[in-house]
């Protein structure tokens, strides 16, 4: 089995979603037939991605908004505080049906389990300051009556409740003359409890906590012999994982019920195609409300003469309306693939894929390939992440989701359980380990936000190495293109050696291309041939077969 593509070469001068430039875009493009997803995991490591089954390449130092590959290191992910209040007022939703105001942003942090323990413990000491100041009230009036009898005719006795009132005051201590401590040649008095510190009887309280964890038999068995209880060292706190966040139990009279299914949409599974029309509706939904793309396009009933230009008011109101036009006929006619809310659009943006469903013994169980991770609530789908399962990743496609559950975060919820699917299919197959969020565009703000799933790499589009993303945002802030890699010495291992190895498809036969050239009598196959080596590297190009005609 081999992948099978048919190289575009550059595209430039076009519209640009970020930045809106009408002719800033620039890349280069293959359409692929079929791929393994060794192949594209190769690809994707060299700054490529797929959008159906084109697949396209940015050319950084070009393009207006450049697009760094970005991956986070699952298995040491560890959620922010933003990401655990989006788990959390899930939880809340799912549990008693609460649904919190605001968007994510503008909300206060709830607070977090480390949160709840110290408010615990402040609680507790505010008690044992209150005891420790009675105890202190007691110790001072037993001792004061002594020294009265003792000394009858000394200073004024000061009373127990005003010193709880002058030390609840917030006055200073000396204007209080006592002594707590016992007198010269006398003990403490035995018939009083002694004075202990809050510290201490925190321990106490911990103590007996755990003993009555204990089973009572072996405690009293235990006392019985005179041996001392040996109790369990209480472990220290540990922030909850994603995983604790995520699968956290509810009651058995939660308010909703959601699951999580993986289906193989390439070639579609039966519970992908059970599913199709459901699926879609919640895409068509997405885009409409959120994208704001029209239901239906319109047909042309007349002919309109209006001046090219932003300046002419007819012109700026029919823009998006004729730009849609023009993107339909570039995805059809020269295979582009812009996103539009038609089911053909659909099924070949988000449904069809290139990449060639593969299994093995020791990969995971629903195989490699292309998938969709349908999230049901109550029995109906209110979301769907496109996915790629490949050998060293899941790589996120794309995320449309139901308006109408906008409040639940879903754009964040979805990529944090497929940061903790990626952790789960690594327990079975260890190489498979990192989650690719797709582009990083540090000069569109909108588009940050990928940076905040630490820790993450973002890839040198030199050289091909991944850079940890604190180390390039310095540059990133000066400049729109950097080269990420800071060794000068450093050069892009992987390109292209020897260009009489590439494999071609040509008359229905895979040849070299040193075979192919001497076939024909053409100059201009050969500059062709070594740009696309060189774009997709020499492992790759010797494993594919370019298409040739």
């Amino acid at each position: 089995m081999a992948s099978v593509v048919e190289y575009k070469g550059l595209k430039a001068g076009y519209y640009c979603g970020y930045c809106e430039s009408r002719e800033g875009k620039a890349s280069c493009g293959m359409w692929a037939h079929s791929m393994t997803v060794q192949d594209y995991q190769d690809l994707i490591d060299r700054g490529w991605r797929r959008s159906g089954k084109y697949v396209y390449k940015p050319i950084m130092n070009q393009t207006c908004c450049p697009q760094y590959t970005i991956r986070c290191r699952s298995l040491h992910f560890q959620p922010s505080k933003s990401h655990k209040k989006v788990l959390k007022k899930m939880l809340k939703f799912l549990a008693k049906g609460e649904i919190s105001k605001g968007n994510c942003e503008d909300e206060p942090m709830d607070s977090t389990m480390e949160d709840a323990v110290a408010g615990d413990f402040a609680l507790m000491n505010k008690l044992d300051i209150k005891c420790d100041l009675k105890a202190l009230s007691s110790d001072l009036k037993v001792s004061m009556e002594s020294e009265e009898k003792k000394k009858e005719g000394a200073q004024e006795l000061i009373h127990p409740e005003a010193i709880e009132e002058k030390l609840g005051s917030g006055e200073p201590s000396r204007s209080i003359k006592v002594h707590v401590g016992p007198q010269p040649g006398k003990g403490a008095d035995l018939s009083k409890p002694p004075c202990r510190k809050a510290k201490e009887m925190r321990k106490e309280r911990k103590r007996l906590k755990l003993m009555q964890q204990n089973s009572a038999g072996a405690f009293e068995g235990f006392q019985a012999q005179g041996q001392p209880v040996s109790l369990p060292k209480a472990k220290p706190n540990q922030p909850k994982s994603l995983e604790d966040l995520i699968f956290e139990s509810l009651p058995e009279n939660a308010s909703h019920k959601l699951e999580v299914r993986v289906v193989r949409s390439s070639p579609p599974s039966p519970q992908f195609k059970a599913t199709f029309q459901e699926s879609y509706q919640v895409y068509k939904r997405y885009q409409m409300i959120i994208h704001k793309d029209p239901p239906d396009k319109p047909t042309v009933s007349q002919v309109r003469l209006v001046p090219a230009s932003f300046e002419d008011p007819e012109f700026k109101s029919s823009f998006n309306q004729s730009f849609s036009l023009y993107a339909k006929y570039q995805m059809i006619v020269h295979q582009d693939s812009p996103i539009e809310c038609g089911k053909s659009e659909f099924t070949r943006f988000l449904c069809n894929s290139p990449l060639e469903a593969e299994h093995s013994p020791n990969g995971p169980e629903c195989g490699y390939g292309s998938f969709h991770q349908q999230y049901w609530l109550d029995g109906k789908i209110i979301a769907v992440g496109v996915i790629d399962i490949l050998p060293y990743c899941v790589s996120s496609v794309y995320l449309y989701y139901d308006p109408d559950y906008s409040f639940l975060s879903l754009g964040v919820y979805s990529a944090l359980r497929e940061i903790a699917f990626t952790r789960q299919l690594h327990e079975k197959t260890s190489q498979l380990s990192y989650y690719y969020m797709g582009f990083y565009i540090h000069s569109c703000p909108k588009m940050r936000y990928k940076g905040q799933y630490r820790p993450s790499d973002l890839l040198c589009p030199e050289t091909y190495i991944w850079v940890p993303i604190e180390q390039c945002l310095p540059s990133l802030d000066n400049s729109k293109y950097c080269r990420l890699n800071q060794d000068p010495q450093a050069e892009d291992e992987g390109r292209c050696k020897n260009l009489d190895r590439v494999r071609v498809f040509y008359k229905r036969s895979a040849m070299p291309f040193g075979v192919f050239k001497n076939q024909q009598d053409d100059p201009n196959e050969e500059p062709v041939v070594l740009e696309y080596a060189n774009l997709v590297g020499q492992k790759c190009s010797e494993r594919m077969l370019l298409f040739r005609n």
